[in-house]
């Protein structure tokens, strides 16, 4: 693991023996990068994201915790995507490289704690190897009261181009897009397949029983600040998502596991 700066946040940069490598912002446990051993970057960034601390990431895998969009009292997509966490720890297994990052209510801003007064543990491994991507959210409730959450690691798959997008496990058939599509997609069984003329990902979860496929489409990409006009045509969020608000008991956990190859 090697600390970095990517655009102006801190980061790190894990490296496989393979050449495989991730980058993960330390704003928002952000993974913004991830070159496969082939050389090939699976994630897409838009030009006009910031990368300031000052606003959300757009691209990449932003990490979605308390709350999934407006569903719930608290801001949009939750607090996980806007703090700073901590890397706690990192390794090489089997030739397979991972770093673990660490966010507590210790570490928010104060609006934040304010905001949602829980005692939690959130953990991130991100582990990377050949042509592969695994990410373990985990969820601990510290405190001495139930707390509810939703969590999700909102996906931006780099595509060619949108129109060339075939996607198979969320729904009978197969599922293109040509233009703005949001739909969640309850107790997701097997594995969801996102093909391209480029490359063929098969994307897998565990612990998370929903996915969520997205893409803005030409009008609402251009009423976007942080993206420009034609982005909408290189991405696809596919993301696996627990949306359903079920507490966690005191000194209990969670965890949803996601792996991409």
């Amino acid at each position: 693991m090697e600390h970095i700066t990517f655009g102006q946040l801190p980061a790190v940069r894990i490296t496989a023996p393979d050449g495989a490598v991730a980058v993960v912002t330390l704003y928002g446990a952000h993974l913004v990068s991830w070159v496969g051993a082939d050389g090939g970057e699976r994630m897409f960034m838009s030009r006009r994201s910031s990368l300031d601390g000052g606003r959300a990431i757009r691209g990449g895998v932003p990490v979605i915790f308390p709350q999934f969009a407006e569903q719930g009292s608290g801001m949009r997509h939750g607090f996980a995507r806007v703090s700073t966490w901590r890397a706690i720890a990192d390794g090489v297994d089997d030739g397979a490289a991972w770093a673990e990052f660490a966010l507590s209510e210790s570490d928010l801003a104060p609006a934040h704690a304010a905001a949602w007064p829980h005692q939690f543990a959130l953990t991130l491994r991100v582990t990377v190897q050949a042509n592969e991507l695994r990410m373990t959210f985990t969820v601990h409730n510290n405190g001495a009261a139930p707390f509810p959450f939703a969590a999700a690691l909102h996906t931006y798959h780099l595509v060619p181009h949108l129109a060339d997008v075939r996607i198979d496990g969320v729904e009978p058939g197969t599922l293109a897009i040509d233009d703005k599509l949001d739909r969640i997609y309850a107790g997701i069984q097997g594995a969801i397949t996102l093909a391209t003329p480029a490359r063929v990902l098969t994307l897998e979860q565990q612990g998370f029983t929903d996915a969520v496929v997205w893409n803005p489409g030409a009008a609402d990409t251009a009423a976007l600040a942080d993206m420009e006009d034609d982005e909408y045509q290189r991405f696809v969020c596919i993301e696996p998502a627990r949306l359903q608000q079920d507490v966690l008991a005191p000194g209990a956990s969670w965890e949803g596991r996601y792996r991409i190859s």
